[in-house]
């Protein structure tokens, strides 16, 4: 009961003050969660599995728009994403493999996580064949599962800034190194196609000085949920 007391970012630990690199909230035990709920809920949907991105990274990103992603059960519709080409210059495989990128080289269908400015975990999808090496970057999502528990990993309330940009979102979704090189199409993924038809609209990227001008971003038209509106030029 002491240690919840201590600061945020430190714990006792064998009669010593250790550093931690979690918040309060991670601290403190999870409320008990149903991950199957949010299963059952997306049976209406068709489950999307590695032949999904054994395409063209343009016709995924695009395609993700309204599609379903939960992490052990948490999680929700997907509004935001990036695409990456390997002849892209803001792309991590431009320049070639290296450890860190690996994971992109390989075949399509799982997932590239990278610690961006050694702070936030990012999530990607990889796509195409491999030797490839392209991916979509998950911007943001729509909290429809696990609210509560994203809440509480998040540290606030505010629904609509629980999972609005890649390092809040996998910070929600509670995404690490941990969970790089996993398969898409088996746990603790989930991944659901969209049920319904979505208004999709592109622009630039987000954050970058190389290829600056590609129109690589898509999103939902209007959502309230995006990390950063698109222009009113947006197609």
């Amino acid at each position: 009961m002491f240690q919840r007391l201590l600061p945020p970012r430190h714990r006792l630990s064998g009669g010593s003050l250790t550093r931690l690199t979690g918040d309060l909230p991670s601290l403190l035990p999870e409320p008990h969660w149903h991950a199957d709920s949010g299963l059952q809920r997306c049976a209406v949907r068709k489950r999307l599995t590695k032949s999904f991105f054994d395409r063209s990274v343009h016709e995924v990103a695009p395609d993700l728009i309204g599609a379903v992603l939960l992490v052990e059960g948490v999680g929700g519709r997907i509004v935001e994403v990036e695409a990456y080409h390997h002849t892209d210059p803001a792309a991590h495989s431009y320049r070639g493999p290296t450890p860190r990128n690996a994971v992109m080289f390989g075949p399509p269908g799982f997932v590239y996580v990278y610690r961006s400015y050694g702070i936030h975990w990012c999530m990607n999808f990889v796509c195409e064949a491999a030797g490839s090496a392209s991916a979509v970057l998950i911007r943001a999502l729509e909290p429809t599962e696990g609210i509560g528990l994203m809440r509480r990993r998040r540290g606030l309330s505010d629904l609509r800034l629980l999972c609005s940009g890649p390092g809040r979102l996998c910070e929600a979704l509670r995404v690490t190194a941990a969970h790089n090189g996993l398969a898409l199409d088996a746990p603790p993924f989930a991944l659901f196609g969209r049920a319904e038809p979505v208004d999709v609209v592109a622009g630039v990227r987000i954050g970058i000085t190389k290829a600056a001008e590609k129109p690589w971003r898509y999103g939902e038209k209007g959502s309230r949920f995006l990390s950063k509106p698109f222009s009113e030029k947006a197609r």
